[in-house]
């Protein structure tokens, strides 16, 4: 039997109900408190899930819950310019899934209400205090809740991170805004398969989408970063406006922007990537998934790695004999393997968001990122077959 019993969940995303669920499964009760007055539903894009997320959400049993609402990706491919390039796969994994971000947190939400977790919206954490034997969090609402452990599963801008170290470094820009829509052209590319297009001005993605039209997304270059708040305050038609020009001599691009709306126009705002975090643990505290480790979109593995730190937590605390042994194998177990798929992400973007020398010399370095990608045995071999034992015990 484990030594903790209960915890409190900080945030109620991806990380959060699925941090819930495996505490559930390790024979730990777990409560989920989220600022947010209900759930997401209508924010964010589509996300990605790797063979390796969907085998850590097997261990919850909310695996069909997500591929029941995604779109399995069977084929990958590279244009740059009018050149295009069918991309290797490993033959022996899963597809890809891509899923609206929105739909995964309701589908995840929903698969920890039907087990019996309890969620708790509208409870914004502000401070915690800590005891020998136990931590209370304390909400903007005047109210506090007790347990043995609390878990900061409360996303990039962490608030939780901030309270286990003061100093803790926050996320840094790329340099990327990300907009996407779906476009009522059609592309002339089998149903799952994705496009990842370099083109004059950008990097796009874009896939047929089930039931007609083409879903695109966009990594738009620009030097100064932008909240929300800020690029929704733009009107949509200006954001298109620019994307068209960006994007206007590109092929399909140029298309895909000219047949996509205005009023279906998602914007996504600045994309940020989360510097390695020196702290993961104080005390009662530990951070899960993006507040701890965040790479960019770029890596395709944000989610999925979200969702791994949350099992090994849970095998960690129901294994360990006391919480300091518990998080500090847990950080073992995770730290190296988020902090290269990290590394390899940030790689990446430079090629998607390059300077003015960058783009004169792109001729010459699209050989090498094709010769990089024509090897998925090196870049994800690893990273996709990555599968947990739950079964297994802790050392």
């Amino acid at each position: 039997m484990p030594t903790v019993r209960t915890a409190i969940v900080i945030g109620g995303g991806v990380a959060g109900p699925v941090t819930a669920l495996a505490l559930r499964r390790a024979g730990i009760a777990a409560t989920v408190y989220e600022a947010y007055p209900t759930t997401a539903d209508g924010v964010g894009g589509t996300l990605a899930l790797a063979p390796n997320g969907v085998a850590a959400l097997r261990v919850v049993g909310a695996d069909r819950a997500v591929t029941d609402i995604a779109t399995p990706i069977h084929r990958t491919a590279m244009a740059v310019g009018r050149r295009r390039f069918d991309l290797p796969g490993l033959a022996d994994v899963p597809p890809l899934q891509v899923v609206h971000r929105a739909a995964l947190h309701r589908a995840l939400h929903d698969r920890a209400l039907a087990e019996g977790v309890v969620i708790e919206h509208g409870r914004r954490l502000v401070d915690v205090r800590e005891t020998a034997d136990s931590v209370t969090a304390r909400f903007a609402d005047g109210t506090t809740a007790t347990a043995d452990v609390l878990v900061g599963a409360d996303g990039i801008r962490s608030t939780v991170r901030t309270l286990i170290d003061p100093g803790a470094p926050g996320p840094h820009y790329t340099g990327l805004l990300g907009f996407e829509s779906v476009a009522r052209h059609d592309v002339d590319v089998a149903p799952g398969t994705m496009t990842f297009a370099f083109g004059r001005r950008g990097y796009y993605i874009y896939w047929p989408e089930p039931g007609g039209g083409t879903r695109w997304g966009v990594n738009l270059p620009q030097d100064r970063p932008m909240t929300l708040t800020e690029a929704r305050a733009v009107p949509a038609e200006e954001w298109l406006r620019t994307l068209r020009a960006a994007y206007g001599d590109d092929d399909p691009g140029g298309q895909l922007m000219r047949t996509s709306d205005a009023d279906g126009l998602q914007v996504v705002g600045s994309l940020l990537i989360m510097p390695p975090v020196p702290r993961w643990h104080r005390g009662r505290m530990v951070l899960v998934g993006d507040s701890a480790h965040a790479p960019s979109n770029s890596s395709g593995q944000g989610a999925s790695l979200a969702i791994e730190s949350a099992v090994q937590l849970a095998r960690c605390l129901r294994d360990l004999p006391d919480v300091p042994s518990a998080f500090a194998t847990y950080e073992r177990l995770r730290r190296e393997r988020v902090e290269k798929v990290a590394a390899r992400a940030a790689r990446i973007n430079r090629a998607k968001a390059p300077g003015p020398l960058a783009r004169a010399l792109m001729p010459l370095l699209m050989p090498l990122l094709v010769r990089t990608a024509m090897n998925p045995e090196k870049t994800m071999g690893h990273e996709q077959r990555y599968v947990i034992d739950w079964d297994a015990a802790v050392r």
